[in-house]
Parts: structure tokens; sequence; C-alpha cells
């Protein structure tokens, strides 16, 4: 890219505002116009379409005994989430295991999530492989053909970690140009390095109106804050994927959450994100961010194995086999799990929680 047009992006990302992208809130992750029935038991004030909080879970993938993907059980989980209260799911991520998935199986896996969903929430999944540009737009097409809302960038895809972020966003520029009008969305995912998005970056993919989904993992409020002033009034979503600022995040103008906790206790976040803005409710939501806060590190620990023991001991009928290096759960880390289980449904009980069986 020449000098010139960089710094003619430069000038016109500086005069981009919301108001002057002109961009209507709500374009961003359509919602089915069916709604969903869960069984969360939680009253909440009514919300407009555009004002609603959505929990996103990133979904794990279900192996069987022989490494291979179990269709069936990934059918359960989506059932289960469901039920739960999601309002959306991301497949192919991080938690999916995808990077121990070939490419017919993120295809396959994918398609398979959209239509047992058929519709009634959306699906995003990423779709940024290959080794050139060229490769990952090819790729990208065929995960927007299975028929998903939104296909999903990793950042760190785009540019090496000692590249600038100029390099980043002209890499992006010649993928869009590859993939037309194609609804994209980003994440910051860890691997294979974690790559946030600068503010400049941030405006420069939401001056796009293609970019309608972001996936956020800064752990840092400040950073989520200058990305929501960015974003607010246009199509971007933004998603916290972090459980210990999810509250504030809401309450700032994030559109949902998307933890890795979401595997292990849906039915707490869907509560959360019904209940940010409630302010009879503020007393309990400040004690449950709290609490969730409290129990992450303990969760995490061997994930996304962890989460599979959880699950089944939530009655999903789950293999603990995972293609990633969490292998076993250790008889101490059990009993950390089956104290958190039972923490769990004592959060349940005092909101008011019907919890979901397996």
């Amino acid at each position: 890219m020449k000098t010139e047009n960089k710094v003619s992006r430069r000038d016109f990302l500086e005069k981009m505002t919301p108001a002057t992208l002109g961009i209507l809130a709500g374009g961003g992750i359509k919602q089915s116009a069916r709604a969903h029935d869960h069984a969360t038991g939680v009253t909440a004030p009514q919300a407009s379409a555009a004002e609603e909080k959505k929990f996103v879970p990133v979904m794990i993938t279900p192996f069987g005994t022989d490494l291979k993907i179990d269709y069936d059980n990934v059918s359960r989980v989506i059932d289960f989430y469901l039920a739960a209260g999601a309002k959306g799911f991301f497949a192919n991520c991080l938690s999916s295991e995808m990077y121990f998935l070939n490419d017919q199986e993120r295809i396959d896996l994918t398609r398979h999530v959209v239509k047992r969903v058929k519709g009634k929430v959306p699906v995003v999944s990423t779709g940024s492989f290959g080794d050139s540009l060229a490769d990952k737009a090819l790729f990208a097409k065929k995960i927007e053909d299975t028929g998903v809302d939104g296909v999903i960038l990793i950042s760190s895809h785009f540019a090496r970690p000692n590249e600038s972020d100029e390099v980043l966003m002209e890499n992006f520029e010649q993928f869009f140009a590859l993939t037309g009008n194609m609804k994209l969305g980003t994440y910051e995912c860890p691997s294979p390095y974690k790559r946030i998005l600068s503010p400049e970056v941030f405006k420069f993919l939401v001056s796009n109106r293609n970019l309608i989904y972001h996936k956020d993992t800064t752990e840092d409020l400040g950073k989520i804050e200058e990305k929501l002033a960015v974003s607010k009034g246009t199509q971007m979503e933004l998603y916290n994927a972090h459980s210990a600022t999810a509250l504030k995040s809401l309450q700032r103008g994030g559109k949902g959450m998307s933890p890795i906790s979401g595997n292990f206790y849906p039915e707490i976040h869907t509560w959360l994100c019904q209940n940010a803005d409630n302010p009879s409710k503020s007393e309990d939501a400040n004690w449950i961010q709290g609490e969730i806060t409290r129990m992450e590190p303990l969760i995490s620990r061997a994930y996304p194995l962890s989460a599979k023991y959880f699950l089944k001991k939530r009655g999903l009928p789950v293999e603990l086999t995972c293609r990633a290096n969490s292998k076993v759960i250790t008889p101490e880390q059990q009993q950390v799990l089956d104290t958190a289980h039972s923490t769990f449904t004592g959060w349940c009980d005092r909101l008011g929680i019907q919890v979901v069986k397996g």
C-alpha cells in the first residue's frame, strides 16, 4: 500500500464518529423474529431488539472416545445452551478446539450448528484460516456457505506480532476486497498470539458496514470503553469474553457476554444479561459479578476438559476427551469442580433461576 493511501485512510478515520458513519443501531447480527423460550425462570424488563443484551456461548466440541466429533452430543449441547437462554452461538472458536480440527471438520461442525439451531438465534464461526489472504478468503466463503450470520476473523491471523497496525489494516483491506459483502466479525483470540485491536484499527473496522461482531478479550474495562465509544450507534456489536468485567461492560453499552464460564453455568450469564440495567436487581447483579469473578480462575484450569467434566456432572453425556493439550482432570481439580457445581446451584437458588437439566 502506498504511503499516501495510508495517510488518506488515517485522515478519514480521524473524522469518523458514530454519527457520521450513518449506521443505525441494531443493524448487526440479525436476531430471529421468533422468540426462544428458555427455562431460567427469570422475569426481567422487556427490551427492544436493539437494547437486548445477549449471552453467546463459545461452544465446546464433544468428541467420542475415538476423538471424532460426536455430532449427537453437539446437538444435545446446543439444545442445552438454548434452554439456558443463549441468544446466539460462536461455533468453531478456541473453546471448540478449532486449531485441532481440519478444515473440513471446521466446516462440517459449523454447518451442523446452523442446521440444529434452525434460525432461532444467530450463529457465527471462525473463517480466517489459510496461509495467504486469498486462501483465507476462500475458506471464509466456505464458512459463509454453511449459513452462518457472520464469519469471524482472528486478529492475529492478519499481522505478525512485530508488524504495525498499518500492516494489519492493509491486510484487512485486501481481505475485504476479496470477500465483497460478506458479513464479518473480529476476535482477539489468544492464539496464535493475542492481537488487541487499537482504537484506530477498531474505528477502521467499524467504518466498514459488513463488520458486525467483535469478541473482546482485552480484560481491560478502559479499552472496552474505548471500543464502545467508537461503535456506539453503529452496526458493530461488542461481546465481552472477560467474566470479571461482565457487568460493567454490559452497563456501558456492550451487546453481550461470551466467556468460557458460559460453558459451565450459562443460566448465570443469561440472568446477568437480562438484569444488568435493572435497578431493582442491582444488588444481586453486583453480588453475582463478584461470585463469577472469584470462580473464574478455579474452573479455567484444564479448560476445555474442565467444562466437559462440569457439563457431564450437569447431566450431558459428553465424553471427557479433548484434542487440545488438557487430557486429564486430576482428583484435586475434580474436587474443585464438584464444589463449584454446588456453589452454582446455590447461586441459582438465591437468584430464583431454574437450573436447566442436561
